[in-house]
């Protein structure tokens, strides 16, 4: 990084991601996930996993069991089905937010409730240090298009701070044992936001990560679509993203992220603010 307030930003491309098309299952891993194994994308801070999953209708993950994690969905469009071992069920709409704190261990389900097709982004986040074999927990919470249109508006933010509520169901972000913050966002053509992120314990600065989500349809070729223009507040590169696309970020201590939506079209993405 060249000073304190540049951002090192490198790119991952739509055409980078893992792909494959199940049928039931239409999906992309950023980071290596089941069959997909690439030791130069295993995670990034905290960032474990982030899939990119349509899952057809009436279909979808029967039972299975996850420990440790903390797991959260991001629901796009259609609606996503929740069981799990205790005792949840939940019909998850766009902007819904699901979020579970594995722990010691949990089975749960996940289908397309309904008719239609459900496209909802997967993320997994590794836990901070001694609390990965905690109680299991789970949490929703809900943004409408409106609560994200034309700003950064945070969606998860650590179970240790000042800024969730332990709720099951509550307002503002859901608590994930984790030092991760995600944003999500609804920007407008000709729009241009600017993120100050939270402050870091490292002098070095923070890691972020920023997906665009694919809107248009799944696409595993080269990406195409909303024009989303990322850069430092004050100097460095600008790279433009498109649909699917996403970067990596090493963000000096005193930087700021500028996006601008450049395109013809309303573009939707997370940000990941992480130590």
């Amino acid at each position: 990084m060249s000073s304190s307030r540049s951002i090192e930003i490198i790119p991952r491309r739509n055409t980078d991601r893992a792909n494959a098309d199940h049928g039931w299952l239409k999906t992309f891993h950023t980071f290596s996930f089941a069959n997909y194994h690439d030791p130069k994308h295993e995670s990034f801070g905290s960032l474990r996993v982030l899939n990119e999953d349509r899952v057809a209708p009436r279909t979808g993950f029967g039972t299975h069991s996850h420990q440790e994690y903390e797991i959260f969905s991001y629901v796009i469009s259609g609606a996503l089905e929740h069981q799990d071992s205790m005792g949840n069920t939940e019909i998850l709409s766009r902007g819904a937010i699901q979020m579970t704190s594995t722990g010691t261990g949990i089975s749960h389900s996940e289908k397309a409730h309904g008719s239609e097709e459900v496209h909802f982004c997967q993320i997994w986040a590794s836990p901070r240090p001694g609390e990965g074999r905690g109680k299991p927990a789970y949490f929703t919470r809900h943004f409408t298009d409106q609560d994200k249109r034309n700003q950064f508006r945070l969606i998860v933010a650590p179970s240790n701070s000042s800024e969730v509520s332990t709720g099951r169901e509550a307002e503002g972000p859901a608590p994930i044992r984790s030092q991760l913050r995600a944003y999500a966002s609804l920007m407008d053509p000709g729009i241009s936001l600017v993120h100050a992120f939270h402050p870091s314990r490292n002098p070095e600065g923070r890691k972020a990560y920023i997906h665009v989500v694919q809107k248009s349809g799944y696409n595993p070729g080269n990406a195409k679509g909303v024009r989303l223009r990322v850069g430092a507040q004050i100097e460095g590169p600008i790279i433009e993203l498109r649909e699917g696309d996403g970067s990596y970020m090493f963000v000096g201590k005193d930087a700021e992220l500028k996006v601008e939506n450049a395109g013809e079209d309303a573009v939707e993405f997370l940000l990941f603010d992480m130590e």
